[in-house]
């Protein structure tokens, strides 16, 4: 194996040997979890789907009580719960075929529909293909600001990036309908580069979901309870921010906290498997917590190895972890992780400082890595210039 080389306050240098032998290991650890699918898997998901399902009933009961608040409260924690349990750690990895290998059809990722007004399909182009393809990529991976917020300092600035707090903290709340207009490029339209007819499809599928959302959700339920239908109403409306909250907050916490490193398009060129677990494990950054902080977080609390085996089981996140921050600990590759309170400060604080213009701020001192490539001289020092192709920034 090639010695990882540290330059005096220089970036770590990854020799291909080493990107090659990260690309081995990471396959033989997929291989072996892959192998390892059976039973107990199969009665993680029916237990939380179980779960869920009891969530859901017995908030829609407590609400027949909702004009007593201790009654109302506890709907809405229930049918928070509900919904978090839906969107995070069932719709969100089913839809990335990880339970696919069961053949239950009720888990089909190509069929499967969630409680949220996304589409089902639309979102497994913009997030599965789209994201995961190109994760941290920029100019390729549109979850990078989401196409309004400024998230990287290699994104241009404009005066309307002061306002980049505030739309985060709108798109917090409304993070259900972020996600669903994610794939319409709102900014392309806005600058006329997508037209009417290349996203009048994805309008009437949205439309056909985000419909029948409303209706369950403000008309439907809460006509069920009669007289305490505007109580109903308000409850549905705050479990709905609460989901909304909940999975802005575990989604930014793993894409952009401080150390994480985004990449050019000519740096991933004609990337090889081990190149690509490389950039998916410096793209990403983990949450530390309890068990059940991992499943309330749809496990995306181990967005690292998320990103590394998205079709994968997400109960098995907290298994393997292990193994992957000991691979990058022997490469000297940065493992991103941190409690919850550090992960999102330091979101927010990447928010703020953003909105700012570049002369106003001190850019961010880069812990760069260096990946070699066939051809590229080993030879690396604190002097030398490093071409685009060579390093993360």
């Amino acid at each position: 194996m090639a010695i990882l080389t540290e330059t005096p306050d220089g970036p770590l240098v990854l020799s291909v040997e080493q990107v090659e032998e990260i690309g081995r290991e990471l396959d033989a650890l997929r291989a072996r979890i892959t192998e390892n699918l059976g039973d107990r898997d199969r009665e993680y998901i029916y237990n939380v789907i179980k779960a869920q399902r009891g969530f859901e009933i017995a908030g829609r009961g407590l609400l027949y009580l909702g004009f007593l608040p201790p009654f109302w409260l506890a709907g809405v924690a229930a049918l928070s719960i509900s919904k978090i349990l839906d969107n995070m750690e069932i719709g969100h990895n089913v839809m990335h075929g990880q339970w696919d290998w069961m053949r239950e059809p009720t888990l089909n990722s190509r069929v499967f529909e969630w409680d949220t007004v996304c589409p089902g399909d639309q979102w497994r182009h913009s997030h599965n293909y789209m994201h995961h393809t190109y994760t941290n990529i920029l100019d390729m991976d549109r979850d990078i600001g989401y196409g309004i917020l400024r998230m990287d300092e290699a994104q241009s600035w404009n005066v309307a990036r002061l306002g980049n707090p505030v739309y985060a903290f709108i798109l917090m709340l409304a993070f259900e309908w972020g996600v669903m207009g994610h794939d319409l490029e709102v900014e392309n339209i806005i600058r006329g580069k997508k037209s009417w007819s290349e996203i009048k499809t994805l309008v009437k599928g949205q439309w056909r979901k985000a419909s029948r959302q409303v209706l369950k959700d403000y008309l439907v339920f809460p006509a069920l309870t009669g007289p305490l239908f505007f109580s109903t109403l308000a409850a549905n409306f705050t479990a709905n921010i609460v989901r909304n909250i909940w999975a802005y907050s575990i989604i930014f916490c793993g894409h952009f906290p401080t150390g994480v490193q985004t990449f050019t398009q000519d740096e991933t060129a004609e990337e090889t498997q081990g190149e690509w677990y490389v950039r998916q494990m410096l793209g990403s950054a983990n949450i530390e917590g309890s068990k059940l902080f991992h499943i309330m977080s749809g496990n995306l609390s181990h967005q690292i190895e998320h990103h590394l085996f998205p079709d994968l089981p997400a109960n098995r996140y907290p298994e393997i972890a292990p193994e992957v921050e000991a691979l990058c600990e022997k490469h000297g590759l940065p493992y991103n992780t941190g409690g919850f309170a550090r992960q999102i400060g330091s979101v927010w604080g990447k928010l703020f400082k953003l909105a700012l213009p570049p002369f106003l701020v001190k850019n961010s001192s880069q812990a760069g890595v260096i990946v070699m490539r066939r051809g590229q001289s080993t030879n690396v020092s604190q002097t030398d210039t490093v071409s685009p192709t060579e390093v993360g920034v």
